[in-house]
């Protein structure tokens, strides 16, 4: 009689882990709430504090600056100390300084809190994507980090839900927009208590048997560690990721990662605005159209579902390429239709965000246990700085043309492409310990034969591209009897 094992990589998807991933998007659903309010709250503002540009730019790109010191310390922080600690902690901050906005009486008051909170929320995003990556199998993973990642836009959305209702409040509604992010954070706080830590993180720090009891709990007593053991000397430490071997990885999320951000977050931030420049300034149907393109936002997310598995460089390279020309669009007509430039927004926000979940998945996916945290917080930092610019330099942009800002979107979407397409590897249908292993280049052989050439090649290494081909060739094997070089000429006797 056989006995079967169950494993992490390759059941199916059980209701614990899709409990998981629920309660890490239940913090990304946060995120987007708390990036997006401001985005509704900050016309209020304005006239509240008279605000300048400069300071409007402050105001708007605080929590990116903020996201940038989370997302270097705490992704490290994550991985020396655990996954669930810092899962719990930076909820409970979300909570605290979401209700102390009510309270700001000055503009500075508000920039300093709204950084405190990008510093939970660069902690919570490099934790939410690799806490449900350790936990997901290898054919789930995809779809399971698309429902993670589309959180943040439904936040996003219902974030500009709540402000547009919550305009007729007065000239203090701003108080209440922003402060009201606490209800969601709180809700999704007392739903992460549970949550075990993650197995691989656990065997990757020499607690075996405790991996084993929450995999036994999850999936029953034959259940085995085999597929997600790394090797004894896997690496970890802040200046892994930074190694020769992880250094193209490495620059690779932290860019594509950047040249998403850039327009997304300019545009989300800025929306009402924008569609005002383009003639929708009547009352407040400006937020009305910000509302329904954010609703789009969310359907292109979930498209995301409907690709991964077909293949991660694919669908992250066309989903810049289409992103990039409704910005192109905007940019090139000079007074289009109100309905064609919500069309155009509209196919922008399904484009760019089909691709958003790689966000999630490619940092988990390419770097071992002992650095996974790591990479991803360094990713969300270091893409922070690129948004951060273009959140801060969106009014500006704004205040010479607004067709300019478009334009400069569409080469933003522009340089992502081409970013992929030098540096993006294929991770699909791999376990994560396999599609994050580093295998040593293979060297050409070097033997004295009549087909491999030895001059000019002795010690040299076969290079992998991208796409998986080596460039590496070799000779044609002579035919058997030939005498001469190919292509020569007997010369007559004399």
């Amino acid at each position: 009689m056989t006995t079967t094992t169950a494993s992490l990589e390759r059941t199916r998807a059980s209701r614990t882990q899709w409990l998981i991933t629920l309660y890490a998007g239940g913090g990304e659903f946060c995120d987007g709430y708390i990036l997006s309010i401001i985005g509704v709250a900050l016309p209020l503002l304005t006239v509240a504090f008279s605000l300048t540009a400069v300071e409007a730019g402050l105001l708007g790109a605080a929590s990116l600056v903020g996201m940038l010191f989370g997302g270097l310390i705490f992704g490290a922080v994550t991985d020396k100390f655990g996954r669930q600690k810092v899962y719990i902690a930076d909820l409970a901050c979300f909570v605290v300084l979401s209700a102390l906005q009510f309270f700001a009486t000055e503009a500075w008051q508000l920039i300093v809190l709204r950084t405190l909170m990008g510093v939970a929320v660069g902690a919570d995003l490099a934790i939410a994507g690799t806490i449900a990556a350790e936990f997901a199998p290898q054919k789930s993973r995809g779809p399971l980090l698309v429902v993670l990642v589309t959180m943040f836009s439904v936040g996003a959305a219902v974030a500009y839900t709540v402000g547009y209702f919550m305009l007729n409040l007065g000239p203090d509604a701003w108080r209440w927009m922003l402060a009201s992010s606490a209800i969601p954070a709180l809700l999704i706080l007392t739903m992460r208590l549970g949550t075990p830590e993650s197995p691989r993180w656990l065997l990757s720090n020499g607690r075996a048997e405790e991996a084993e009891a929450v995999l036994k709990q999850m999936l029953g007593p034959d259940a085995t560690l085999a597929d997600i053991e790394e090797p004894e000397d896997s690496p970890k430490g802040y200046m892994t990721i930074f190694r020769p071997e992880f250094r193209r990885r490495t620059l690779f999320v932290a860019l594509f990662w950047a040249c998403q951000l850039v327009p997304i977050y300019a545009i989300a931030t800025y929306e009402p605005a924008i569609l005002k420049q383009f003639g929708l300034a009547e009352g407040n149907t400006a937020y009305l159209g910000a509302v329904i393109i954010q609703i789009f936002y969310v359907f292109g997310s979930l498209s995301g579902a409907l690709f991964i598995n077909r293949g991660r460089r694919k669908l992250l390279l066309w989903s810049f390429a289409i992103s990039a020309l409704p910005l192109l669009g905007l940019a090139i007509i000079a007074h289009p239709p109100m309905w064609l430039v919500l069309v155009l927004f509209c196919v922008f926000g399904v484009a760019m965000y089909s691709g958003q979940c790689l966000e999630a998945i490619y940092p988990s996916e390419l770097f071992p246990t002992g650095v996974r945290a790591t990479a991803n917080g360094f990713a969300t930092g270091a893409s922070r700085i690129g948004a951060a610019i273009g959140v801060y330099g969106a009014p500006h942009l704004l205040d010479y043309s607004v067709q300019l800002t478009m334009l400069v979107g569409a080469g933003v979407a522009g340089l992502g492409w081409l970013v992929t397409m030098l540096l993006a590897p294929e991770t699909n249908r791999k376990l994560l310990t396999e599609s994050s292993a580093v295998s040593p280049p293979a060297t050409v052989r070097t033997a004295k034969s009549p087909w491999l050439p030895t001059a000019g090649l002795r010690g040299r290494r076969c290079e992998d591209s991208s796409p998986g081909r080596r460039h590496c060739r070799r000779r044609r094997r002579p035919r058997p009897g030939r005498t001469r070089p190919r292509g020569t000429r007997l010369r007559p006797p004399h």
